[in-house]
């Protein structure tokens, strides 16, 4: 192979970029008292206003990442594709790189001849990663090992599998992040990539399942602060340190949930939603992200989609549904939202909207006695921005960024990487870079 082809203008000469999912700005008071996070910020640039995409779903922005584009360019505008009434558990989901309309970060280093290696990082099966285990799921009876061989890199899946499956205890957190991070140290001292890109969920997991403020939440921090060691010293005993740059930072922030709304029973009720020769049809279908709803619209017919909207707008004045608002495609555009849809209701924080049909509309999870926190909401929700992180060569110390957009990361990537990234909507953050380096 190619030696990478730098331009002089690097900071660094690798790059590990972490995304740390559900690492928000409620998270900041916890993560500035722990050893390793506290001497990532003490050493480099840190923001805890650092904005989200719309929606701020996890495969979305993590495509935003890499990109430097918002939804409405890049083309993955939810987790999974429009599938109604299939259960959770069997939909596909957006997985694959030819699905992103625009090109990447990882595309471009390649094309400079550098080592690029991805670990669960959401969209890229079937990507020009050279080491690569990509984030897929077995559905209907697929075997989970094949499907990451299949759509990753071959050989390394499978020595990573037999030099280190003995040590995964399961699939489930934390054991899949410390799996994760086993991996990280592997592939650094074999590969010593160029460009690594590192997806740890410990803490979204942990956040959905226990809230935003439990101390469960703590745990989880604690432990995403060891696998950041773990991974600093790996860098360390390579011989690279000094010429690694590293990039940590969440990609939504979470809200904790009393109410779960079915929506979909409100199109059901008014006859959108019904049955054809005993299966399930639909002329209107809202497809959730959590914080917020789609509506689908069949045929495009404009007629259904102004009465289904008129309830909608009924609904929300109600006040009993969890609505805060309803975004035409004017509010939408200003969002850099999906093109594909024209309309979006907005869960008021407390409420989430699920798309399955239930013979509640409205579940109260207080009375249920059930903790639950989820995201998918629009970004400028109060409270609701993440985490960024970046130290290493040529970055500045101890400096706050402030306010930063989710596009400027793939472009600020690039440049530590000496590299000139494709036109796209972000910006490189010039304001992070030491100039007497």
């Amino acid at each position: 192979m190619k030696k990478p082809d730098f331009s002089g203008r690097e900071l660094a000469k690798h790059l590990i970029m972490i995304s740390l999912d559900a690492l928000s700005e409620s998270d900041w008071e916890t993560v500035r008292t722990l050893p390793n996070f506290q001497s990532i910020i003490a050493d480099g640039t840190y923001s805890t206003s650092l904005k989200s995409v719309f929606p701020t779903h996890t495969y979305v922005v993590h495509t935003s990442i890499v990109t430097g584009t918002y939804p409405d360019r890049h083309g993955i505008i939810h987790n999974h594709q429009l599938q109604p009434f299939v259960p959770d558990e069997d939909q596909t989901w957006y997985w694959y790189r030819h699905e992103v309309k625009v090109p990447t970060l990882y595309d471009l280093a390649k094309k400079h001849n550098m080592v690029t290696a991805g670990l669960l990082w959401p969209v890229t099966g079937k990507s020009s990663i050279r080491y690569n285990m990509p984030e897929l799921a077995a559905i209907r009876g697929e075997s989970q090992a094949l499907k990451i061989i299949r759509n990753g890199s071959p050989l390394y899946c499978i020595g990573l599998e037999l030099r280190l499956g003995k040590k995964r205890v399961s699939m489930e957190q934390p054991h899949l992040d410390d799996f994760v991070a086993l991996c990280a140290v592997d592939t650094i001292k074999r590969k010593k990539p160029n460009l690594m890109l590192v997806h740890l969920t410990d803490l979204d997991s942990t956040k959905h399942k226990c809230r935003t403020d439990s101390p469960e939440v703590d745990r989880s921090l604690e432990r995403l602060d060891r696998r950041i060691g773990e991974i600093l010293d790996a860098v360390r005993a390579t011989g690279i340190y000094d010429d690694t740059a590293f990039i940590l930072l969440g990609d939504h922030g979470q809200i904790n949930v009393d109410h779960n709304v079915h929506l979909n029973n409100l199109l059901r009720d008014a006859g959108f939603i019904y049955e054809e020769n005993g299966r399930p049809a639909w002329k209107a279908y809202l497809q959730t992200t959590g914080g917020n709803a789609y509506l689908h619209v069949k045929d495009n017919d404009k007629e259904v989609e102004r009465e289904a909207v008129d309830l909608l707008r009924r609904a929300m004045d109600a006040g009993r549904y969890g609505i805060e608002a309803i975004y035409d495609r004017a509010e939408l555009d200003r969002l850099r939202a999906p093109k594909e849809i024209s309309y979006v209701v907005e869960a008021r924080p407390g409420y989430h909207f699920c798309d399955e049909l239930h013979e509640q509309t409205v579940e109260s999870y207080t009375e249920q006695g059930k903790k639950y926190a989820t995201h998918g909401y629009s970004p400028e929700k109060p409270g609701y921005k993440c985490i960024f992180l970046a130290f290493g060569p040529g970055i500045k110390k101890g400096f706050d960024a402030g306010p930063i957009e989710m596009v400027d990361i793939a472009p600020t990537a690039a440049r530590i990487l000496g590299m000139d990234f494709y036109a796209c909507d972000g910006r490189v953050l010039d304001e992070i870079i030491d100039k007497k380096t």
